[in-house]
């Protein structure tokens, strides 16, 4: 039987998942596809890791390790929901709750010290960051909004902030001795084995990595970032923040860059509180207190620490001589500082920009922000936007154009977050990556504390991703644009490649006066915003970390939110990733849930990625039913935003729930009126009459549980019976798809 792996994720996707999960098997049983899960769950990663601690009732297969296996045949088909990314504090989380369920898990050394722990660390290690995408990602992105969804943003703009020409709204970015300007990249003649390794002043060689396999052709950078630099651009950044009157805020993304931005932003929260770490710096240490963990955790601690009271106070004077602070929740106290994972660049910034340019400060009021991104790789993507706005206003998304994206991923291409080459260094010297001959490749003379880090590019993804980008630009007649920086080491190199492999896949595929060009990712952006205005579209063809900042920004800018992308991956060897949009994991709707049994998060992301695997699934397999399915849940999802039935955003409107039940009447619907199956749309007639008839009664039973609390049994792993019940209320609703038969 053909088969389709829907993922169980995280918070709100998880939840959702466990009302139209059901939905979807129902369907898809009518085509004779069969519908399995899979847990990659930062819970069920974590249980995954340590099978010798657990009971055989309690232990579950890696399934993420047998996903990234399946990844690689022809037969893979594949849903994948957005997932945590897993800061620190969230791993911590994660563990206490799995213990609390009684699972003999060992806490997260903060501070490792004996072999156990440090053996402990590096498991743990192997889930934080964004660990699933790179093992899934057997091929590069192709993301765009569907025309449904374009079509309905144009007839329904969301709001956007005016913008004035007097905005005080900038980024700031070092420019130098950061990740951009160190990087060193060399393109390999031959396969081999590389090593990383330090070497102090006195000639002792420490590896950091031993084996590395690469490929001939394969790109391999390494670059770092001076901390002391880093300290002296922070200081400047508070001092400058102030002097302007503009809210001072850091974004980075310290769930992906799991390693390096966790530490750049203890930098930032030492640096804004210079006397409390100062002068308590080795107290808080010595209590396993970690200004890498965020303000919020040194709130959280210092309490039960002798000089607590007095901490507490430096840190209450540090806010109120330093800059007004970017704050997360007004209402709550939270700073811009509180949590690395609270404040993520690709979704923090275009929401600045949708608001006026505009953060909140700690009065709940919006003011001009000084946005800090130290490393320059691509700050100067959102200070175009930001100076496109100044100069022009505000964007209207009833008649802008689209930006979509072919992001270059595949093999863990450009995977600087979520591997195991970056490091802190602990004493001052040489980092040098070494071939197996012994030959340097690359070296940088580095610093005590300095973050040093390396990634890899395989030459054949870089070959399957132009030739998507061509692809993609015939297919939609749409200019196709690189964002490449030829003074960039490592841009340099795929500048070459790309040059070389340009020609060859746009000959092979028809060729054409269409446009499609390299250009710097600043001048790439203006060309985009110019044609946005105008009401073009324009394809952005990035690397990997850029792809997830532009299918933030132009979506969020677009359509007011990223996670209405339709979201394929043409897997290298046959196989369909498809995932459900941007958007994240949405931790306060899940919050919502259990305070008010109202779930806000909007499954459309799901619908479009559904559609695109019964398409790919039909076409695989020559399933004509699953064709039917795809075509049918395509108009089906055209007809549900026609009729406004996303997820309102108060108590008594239809939540996640109903949004789910008029997503199956309406696809019911479309089936019943095909004309390719009789037999099919006969059995699907008597569901949509059915669900049509009981449309009040099903309302009425999702909408009589909202307003109480519920429980789930668990945030991270909830309990199934629970998290089921509290999702399928509607006995009528669930009788009716129990009853579908062909």
């Amino acid at each position: 039987m053909a088969k389709i792996i829907y993922t169980h994720t995280d918070e709100a996707p998880l939840l959702a998942t466990y009302s139209f999960l059901p939905i979807v098997e129902a369907y898809a049983r009518t085509a004779g596809v069969g519908v399995e899960t899979r847990d990659i769950s930062l819970a069920g990663r974590i249980i995954a890791l340590f099978p010798e601690r657990l009971t055989a009732e309690q232990r579950i297969d890696d399934a993420l390790a047998e996903l990234g296996q399946l990844a690689t045949t022809p037969e893979a088909n594949i849903i994948k929901l957005p997932n945590i990314s897993a800061s620190i504090p969230q791993l911590k989380a994660a563990i206490a709750e799995l213990q609390g369920q009684g699972y003999d898990l060992p806490a997260y050394p903060e501070n490792p010290q004996s072999d156990d722990e440090k053996a402990t660390r590096a498991t743990y290690d192997k889930v934080k960051g964004s660990a699933v995408n790179p093992v899934l990602r057997e091929g590069n992105s192709d993301r765009r909004a569907p025309a449904s969804v374009k079509n309905y943003a144009k007839q329904h703009p969301h709001s956007m902030g005016a913008w004035s020409a007097e905005s005080k709204t900038n980024v700031a970015t070092m420019g130098h001795d950061d990740f951009r300007t160190n990087e060193r990249s060399v393109v390999l003649e031959a396969d081999d084995t590389l090593r990383i390794e330090h070497v102090t002043a006195d000639g002792t060689v420490t590896v950091l990595k031993e084996s590395i396999p690469v490929l001939a052709g394969e790109v391999v950078d390494g670059t770092f970032m001076n901390v002391a630099a880093l300290d002296t651009f922070l200081a400047e950044q508070v001092q400058r923040a102030k002097d302007e009157g503009v809210l001072f805020s850091v974004h980075l993304k310290a769930t992906m860059m799991k390693v390096s931005d966790p530490i750049i932003f203890g930098h930032v929260v030492k640096v804004f509180f210079p006397v409390v770490f100062e002068q308590y710096g080795d107290q808080l240490a010595a209590a396993g207190i970690s200004a890498n963990d965020g303000l919020g955790a040194v709130l959280s601690a210092v309490d039960a620490l002798p000089d607590g009271a007095a901490i507490r106070s430096a840190i209450e004077r540090g806010i109120a001589d330093g800059p007004a602070l970017a704050m997360v929740d007004s209402d709550k106290g939270i700073t811009n500082l509180h949590v690395p994972s609270d404040v993520i660049v690709d979704a923090s910034m275009p929401a600045m920009i949708r608001s006026s340019g505009h953060m909140w400060n700690a009065a709940g009021e919006e003011q001009d922000t000084l946005a800090v991104i130290p490393d320059s790789s691509y700050a100067s993507v959102y200070q175009t936007v930001l100076d496109d706005c100044r100069a022009n206003g505000a964007f209207d998304p009833a008649t802008m154009g689209s930006v979509p994206n072919v992001g270059l991923m595949a093999k863990a291409a450009e995977e600087y977050g979520s591997h195991d080459k970056t490091f802190e260094i602990a004493e001052a010297g040489a980092v040098r990556v070494v071939n197996a001959a012994g030959d340097v490749l690359i070296e940088h003379q580095v610093g005590a504390g300095d973050i040093w880090r390396a990634c890899q590019t395989k030459d054949e993804p870089i070959r399957d991703w132009v030739k998507l980008a061509v692809t993609r630009a015939r297919a939609s007649g749409v200019p196709a644009i690189f964002w490449l920086d030829e003074t960039r080491a490592h841009d340099a190199n795929l500048i070459a490649k790309v040059e070389k492999y340009l020609p060859e896949y746009d000959a092979a595929l028809g060729g054409g006066d269409l446009t499609i060009e390299i250009m710097n990712p600043a001048d790439a952006t203006a060309y985009s915003l110019e044609r946005i205005r105008k009401g073009e579209d324009t394809i952005s063809v990035t690397g990997n970390v850029l792809r997830d900042y532009n299918t933030d920004l132009f979506p969020i800018l677009e359509l007011g939110t990223s996670a209405k992308m339709l979201s394929i991956v043409p897997l290298m060897n046959g196989g369909g990733l498809f995932e459900t949009g941007a958007g994240g994991s949405a931790p306060k709707h899940v919050q919502q849930l259990v305070k008010e049994n109202y779930l806000r998060w909007d499954s459309l992301g799901e619908f479009f990625a559904l559609a695109a695997s019964f398409e790919h699934l039909g076409d695989s397999t020559d399933n004509p039913r699953a064709r039917i399915l795809a075509d049918t849940l395509d108009r089906a999802t055209g007809t549900f935003l026609a009729e406004n039935r996303s997820p309102g955003r108060k108590l008594g409107t239809i939540d996640n729930r109903g949004s789910h039940f008029y997503l199956a009447l309406y696809w019911a619907e479309e089936l019943a009126k095909q004309t390719e199956d009789a037999a099919l749309g006969e059995a699907f007639a008597a569901l949509a009459a059915r669900l049509r008839e009981d449309e009040q009664t099903i309302v009425d039973e999702l909408l009589a549980v909202q307003g109480s609390p519920v429980d789930l049994g668990g945030y991270f792993r909830p309990d199934p019976a629970k998290a089921s019940a509290v999702m399928r209320p509607s006995t009528t609703l669930n009788e009716a798809l129990e009853g579908l038969d062909v």
